[in-house]
């Protein structure tokens, strides 16, 4: 019996002493800061995986709320007048408590005033915009191109067309192109309609539809029938477009190709009434029976009055 109370004295100070270091092991710790446990946990962290990372507060993408702000943005700008200085006072006004650019902000501001067909506000925010370095996208200079068209300052339009140009040469958006040709088919501007088209040809950018038809329609009011004829035999109108509805590529028929239908419906409609003319004209109405016959039979089979006439047999 004294043996094992000898023992139990000494598994029992043996387990005090244990206790009474892993209690002065923390208080040293968490004296110290907790240095050492922050990298316990840390190393325990990288060894299940890495840890997690917080989105930067300088790069937010927030959306919410920026209709109601982009609305309160339009409504600011409409009572304005013309003066650079004022509207330019009252945008940087209306971003000044914000930590960055509203971005997404500005820009369904420009899709309200586009929608309102307010293209001098279109031009002065956008202009504000660039002028802050923001917004520097493809996007804005064709809106910003637009708006200069619609507001019929065609000379910084074309000024802001051959910059764009020159500076991205070999990677212009078709859409600009598209752009300026119908601006000056709008004004009948021909000659530099067709050097656009002559530049598309060169980069090797295949033109639209709407294109071809501007450029034929020209090529028809100045009665250059053959390189119209060229013109519709290198680009003909396709068949199919794809679109996208809801996110699934659709295949529709183009309305190019029905137009060219109902046309040649149009024509072969023409052509057969005048071959019925022809041959009411050209014949007597004293004549047999088998001759009507012949006659009806040509009719629906030939469409032209020479073939008529050899079937006919008329002296």
């Amino acid at each position: 019996m004294a043996l094992q109370d000898a023992e139990f004295e000494a598994s029992s100070s043996h387990y005090q002493y244990k206790i009474r270091f892993s209690q002065a092991w923390k208080e040293s710790v968490s004296m110290s800061g907790g240095h050492f446990f922050s990298c316990y946990i840390s190393q325990e962290c990288a060894a299940k995986g890495p840890r997690p990372r917080y989105p930067r507060v300088w790069r937010t993408k927030k959306k919410i709320g920026t209709i109601s702000k982009s609305l309160k943005l339009v409504e600011c700008i409409k009572g304005l007048s013309n003066v650079k200085e004022e509207v330019y006072g009252a945008l940087d006004s209306f971003i000044a408590w914000e930590l960055e650019f509203p971005l997404i902000t500005v820009k369904k501001a420009l899709k309200n005033l586009e929608n309102e067909k307010e293209w001098k506000r279109i031009i002065q925010v956008t202009k504000w915009m660039l002028s802050k370095g923001q917004g520097r996208t493809m996007g804005t200079y064709y809106a910003l191109l637009n708006a200069l068209a619609e507001d019929g300052r065609l000379d910084e339009a074309e000024e802001l067309w051959q910059t764009l140009f020159s500076e991205n040469l070999e990677s212009m958006p078709r859409m600009f192109f598209e752009r300026m040709i119908s601006i000056y088919y709008q004004r009948e501007m021909h000659e530099k309609m067709f050097e656009i088209f002559a530049d598309m040809e060169e980069l090797g950018i295949r033109p639209t539809m709407s294109i071809v038809t501007m450029v034929g329609d020209v090529f028809k009011k100045l009665d250059m029938l053959d390189k119209y004829e060229k013109l519709k035999k290198k680009y003909p109108p396709p068949k199919w477009e794809y679109r996208y509805i809801k996110g699934k590529r659709v295949k529709i028929r183009t309305k190019y190709h029905d137009q060219i239908d109902t046309n040649s419906k149009v024509k072969t409609s023409a052509t057969e009434a005048n071959s019925e003319s022809w041959v009411h004209e050209n014949t007597d109405v004293s004549i047999d029976g088998c001759v009507e016959v012949i006659i009806c039979i040509c009719l629906k089979r030939l469409t032209h009055p020479k073939q008529i006439d050899k079937c006919l047999c008329i002296p």
